[in-house]
């Protein structure tokens, strides 16, 4: 199944009640028991606080009423005060110890997300990351988990204590004043839970744009940013910060819609919970006129509102907060429910490379329907041979490595490894047991010990100074001031093109396989180094298989086989000698680049 760039999309209900589903498991993580007692141990003191903030009240009503006594002691009064200020405390300090509790599981929980997400990701297909804005990507990333440890908050600490109070407070409002100011306390808290959930359904399609035209204003600097050079090329400074000015303003409209709807939304609260309030303060008042009712039930009904109003006024944030990071989190599912081009099929064993024997037999593949880049292809590359791939532009030479490596599968065909097909052996043993040096070198923005190193994990330094050496930088290095440690930058533009790819050809040999792939691996190099980092690659392709895919045919002359490819098959084979005395396509590049290099060296001169 192909993955394109649209494979991670909002879904139009802004966040629904599957992705919260989906996300509920993770406050109960399997394997983990103490994960599990923190979150017991954290519902107990939500239960526990909840028992002191009800009792505050009745403590209150206690000293109002207290003080209303003709000859009551003072010092009951004064002990009804200090256990009013306890009960304050208390709710308080349970709060904390309980979020300190709880903090481990939520970090947890965001971390386990966080690093499957990532290795979803490298799990993901060629197509997919070549179709994909790394700056919508990595916001998609960011914004989907730093919404688990905050949801977390928010449905154990926010959700289900206001519920539990409510309940409390309709309780203690029946058996204190009668049914009938409990069901209009319910009553106007529906009415409150239902506008704010009416108005946050609208404000969420407000905030779906402003995500949208985030995203876009992200991709748009990320891109520019990796394509400095380009910019300064063509002088288009002004052009680009046009350009992300104008997603910028985009966003800027779209965040000024957000907070106009919040303060329609806070204004309809406000009215709901007042007249809440004065509705009840009248019916108490009116009571304690008539003789039902003590001024503290006045004070008792008006502290229980109060704080019910503490956490309705939360929950609509935490509505609203819950709504905005499901909205968060749905792109960041989707992303983890993109399946994988490429999976290993099941019982898929390691390959076993005794001699590197590759057999292409009858491969077709096309990147797109309809525009076929292989049309059956019969490929043998014996073993310990080193074969060169040539061919006009487009004729499918890269696309054989990227077959080999299993970036895409053949839509027909198959190719084989010493007879074992790649699709029954898993990916991992299969790259492990190829080294490429690619055309167009991407570094790590780290030191370039670094990325020599990351041919093989745990390498030692003199095995990295012994890989420099045989890919001709060691000297290079060497002179620079932090030798190893200096910094490549972004993507290696702080090296050359040659620089790069001697770094590239370091990692290889550091990496050592026993099939290798060689992708116009001295492109970028002068004639002089070139010269001598052949001389070390054909030591190293001696003892293995290697593919040479090559453009200009002068690095190919001491192949073992040269391999024409034209319209997705072989058009000739032989060596260079056979192939000249054919007359055939490879005669015909062969006499069209002598003819280049000899007006080159013309101008030269």
């Amino acid at each position: 199944m192909r993955s394109g760039p649209n494979s991670v999309k909002s879904s139009e209900d802004g966040g629904s009640l599957s992705t919260l589903w989906r996300f509920l498991p993770m406050l109960w993580p399997k394997g983990e028991p103490a994960l599990r007692i923190r979150v017991i141990v954290s519902l107990a003191l939500v239960l526990l606080s909840k028992a002191a903030v009800l009792s505050v009240p009745f403590a209150y009503k206690a000293i109002i009423d207290g003080m209303a006594v003709e000859n009551e002691a003072a010092t009951i009064v004064v002990g009804t005060v200090a256990a009013y200020a306890s009960l304050y405390f208390a709710s308080t300090l349970i709060d904390n110890v309980r979020n300190a509790i709880f903090e481990r599981v939520g970090q947890d929980a965001a971390r386990r997300l966080a690093s499957r997400l990532f290795r979803h990701i490298h799990n993901l297909s060629l197509r997919f990351h070549l179709e994909r804005r790394t700056g919508s990507l990595t916001r998609i990333v960011e914004r989907g988990t730093k919404s688990i440890d905050s949801m977390l908050y928010f449905v154990l600490f926010n959700i289900a204590p206001t519920f539990i109070e409510l309940a409390g407070i309709a309780v203690i409002f029946t058996l204190q004043f009668g049914f009938g100011l409990t069901a209009a306390t319910l009553a106007m808290t529906v009415v409150y839970i239902v506008f704010t959930r009416r108005v946050t359904e609208w404000r969420v399609a407000i905030r779906r744009e402003m995500n949208e035209v985030d995203q876009q204003a992200a991709q748009r600097a990320v891109d520019s940013l990796l394509n400095f050079e380009t910019v300064k090329y063509f002088g288009a400074e002004a052009r680009e910060a046009g350009r992300y000015d104008r997603s910028i303003k985009s966003y800027t409209d779209a965040a000024v819609k957000t907070e106009t709807s919040l303060a329609w939304l806070n204004m309809g609260q406000a009215l709901i919970t007042t007249l809440m309030l004065g509705g009840a303060m009248a019916y108490t008042v009116y009571g304690w006129g008539e003789g039902r009712f003590t001024p503290g039930d006045v004070v008792l009904v008006n502290s229980l509102l109060l704080q019910l109003f503490r956490p309705l006024n939360m929950l609509g944030w935490v509505y609203r907060s819950i709504k905005q990071g499901l909205i968060d989190m749905e792109q960041m599912f989707s992303l983890l429910d993109t399946p994988a081009e490429i999976e290993d099929v099941p019982g898929a064993g390691p390959l076993i490379v005794d001699e590197g024997h590759i057999r292409f037999e009858s491969v077709r593949f096309a990147y797109e329907d309809g525009r076929d880049i292989l049309c059956g292809l019969d490929l043998d590359v014996p073993a310990g041979s080193s074969v060169a791939i040539v061919g006009p532009s487009g004729a499918g030479k890269s696309t054989l490595a990227r077959l080999l490596y299993r970036f895409y599968e053949p839509t027909a065909g198959r190719i084989t490894i010493d007879g074992q097909e790649l699709r029954e052996v898993t990916q991992e043993s299969l790259r492990a047991a190829i080294g490429i040096v690619p055309q167009d070198t991407v570094l790590f923005n780290d030191t370039i010990g670094y990325n020599i190193g990351y041919g093989r994990d745990g390498a030692a330094q003199d095995e990295i100074e012994a890989a420099a050496e045989g890919a001709a930088i060691n000297s290079f290095i060497a002179e620079l001031p932090d030798g190893y440690e200096t910094k490549v930058g972004e993507r290696g533009l702080k090296l050359s093109g040659g620089e790069k790819q001697r770094v590239a050809i370091a990692r290889t040999l550091l990496k050592d396989p026993p099939i290798l792939i060689l992708d116009e691996a001295t492109s970028a190099l002068d004639s002089r180094t070139e010269d001598a980092i052949q001389s070390t690659l054909s030591n190293v392709m001696r003892k293995r298989t290697t593919l040479v895919i090559a453009h200009r045919l002068s690095t190919v002359t001491d192949a073992d086989q040269i391999v024409v490819l034209d319209g997705g098959k072989v058009a000739e084979r032989g060596t260079h000698d056979e192939l000249l005395a054919k007359g055939g396509l490879y005669a015909d590049l062969w006499a069209r680049q002598a003819a280049e290099r000899a007006l080159e060296q013309a101008a030269a001169e």
